[in-house]
């Protein structure tokens, strides 16, 4: 059984983020069932001819590797960073997010998440914080996902530490794609209601739905959870080269629903690194982003 230990301890660290990894979150429960797996399916876009995926008595029903980020949300999202100077919550943005799938999902189950902070940097004038989350079967203890979610907070820096973060591999991986055309494409236009359908899985942030809470942030409409556009570009990622272990990406724009995702992808080794534009505004939304390919020689041979 694998567990988190309680302190990420850094001699780099501040002393004020030093005393803050020592507070310890709650361990967080999470309960799902067949419906739910279904319901973020068709959050990220699977429809009625995706029967694997939207209908739970096909022989190959399953969640999309994705679903991974939906069973820590709550439990990542409820970490305090009032300790951090002038923090405004208005101000959190969602920097990056690193999945790495440890086990089989299961189609419906019971699941305790351990989330610890793991990194904090002062990157001047503003804050980066990356809290590790893993996500156990109450039943088995085995660890079924572990998530990395990185949020930067604009105006809370300036108290000291470390401005540079550690090499954690594939969470933190620079991911530049090849000087060559794409391996494949695929285009999605997403719906209108987008938004209004993904919020169901878990994140109910008015951002995403209400638009004068949207106008307060700046925005003309509501826009695209960022975690929902990962996972309809993963879901482009898994039709066109297969499953894979893990998945990391930085979020660089946003999405209105409605809007058009083109996803593009370079196969380099075991890797497929991939970006996605949106295709009315061109704008570059998922940056730095990869997954690692399963080793199917390596599965067939356990």
């Amino acid at each position: 059984m694998s567990t988190l230990p309680d302190v990420f301890a850094d001699p780099e660290d501040s002393q004020l983020v030093a005393d803050a990894k020592k507070d310890k979150p709650e361990d967080h429960e999470f309960s799902y069932t067949e419906r739910d797996v279904i319901l973020y399916n068709l959050g990220v876009g699977a429809t009625a001819k995706d029967l694997q995926w939207t209908y739970e008595s096909h022989e190959e029903f399953g969640a999309l590797p994705t679903f991974g980020v939906i069973p820590q949300f709550a439990a990542s999202s409820g970490v305090s960073l009032g300790w951090l100077p002038n923090f405004n919550p208005a101000k959190l943005l969602h920097g990056e997010q690193y999945l790495a799938i440890k086990g089989p999902i299961p189609t419906e189950g019971n699941f305790v998440n351990e989330t610890r902070l793991l990194e904090v940097l002062d990157k001047g004038k503003a804050a980066s914080v990356t809290t590790i989350v893993y996500t156990k079967d109450v039943t088995t203890g085995n660890v079924i996902f572990e998530n990395q979610i990185t949020v930067f907070i604009r105006g809370a820096g300036g108290f000291g530490g470390k401005r540079s973060g550690r090499d954690r591999g594939a969470a933190t991986a620079v991911n530049t794609p090849p000087n060559r055309q794409p391996d494949a494409v695929i285009e999605e236009k997403t719906s209108a209601s987008q938004a209004a359908l993904y919020r169901l899985s878990g994140d109910y942030n008015p951002l995403h739905i209400d638009p004068s809470f949207a106008a307060i942030g700046g925005f003309d409409q509501p826009i695209l959870h960022g975690l929902c556009f990962m996972g309809i570009a993963a879901k482009h990622v898994l039709q066109s080269f297969g499953a894979y272990e893990d998945i990391k990406v930085r979020f660089s724009g946003v999405v209105f629903p409605g809007e058009t995702l083109v996803t593009e992808m370079w196969k380099t080794g075991n890797k497929v690194i991939f970006s996605a534009k949106t295709k009315e505004r061109g704008t570059t939304v998922l940056a730095a982003a990869a997954v690692t390919l399963i080793d199917t020689d390596m599965m067939a041979k356990l």
